[in-house]
């Protein structure tokens, strides 16, 4: 049985919330799931600008949906800047992300296969 994922989120004051958790944090950053689905999961992530998401490994599909700010995702293949309203498929290999400036991302992941 599916959770119920039917209750509205409103994006821009959540990245306002998380933005301001990740400028207390350490890591420079914070993150939270927006929905969670039998096939479909999104996370919301926000990074303080020049903080990196070390490189690490790709869900088989997946992408990258910035909200605000600029970020940097970057692979083998190789390194593209994103900015507010960009979408980019995220390449199926290991891959870093560091942001330009303070930044929200909409990450959205398949999860029905492997």
């Amino acid at each position: 049985m599916m959770a119920d994922n039917s209750h509205t989120q409103n994006l821009g004051e959540l990245t306002e919330e998380l933005l301001n958790k990740a400028r207390g944090a350490n890591s420079g950053r914070a993150a939270d799931t927006v929905y969670s689905g039998r096939y479909l999961k999104q996370a919301l992530l926000t990074l303080t600008a020049g903080t990196t998401m070390a490189e690490h490994d790709s869900p088989p599909e997946a992408t990258l949906q910035v909200l605000q700010g600029s970020v940097a995702l970057s692979s083998a293949e190789g390194s593209w800047d994103l900015h507010p309203g960009d979408l980019m498929a995220i390449p199926p290999e290991r891959h870093s992300v560091t942001a330009h400036e303070d930044a929200a991302f909409l990450l959205t992941i398949r999860t029905d296969v492997s």
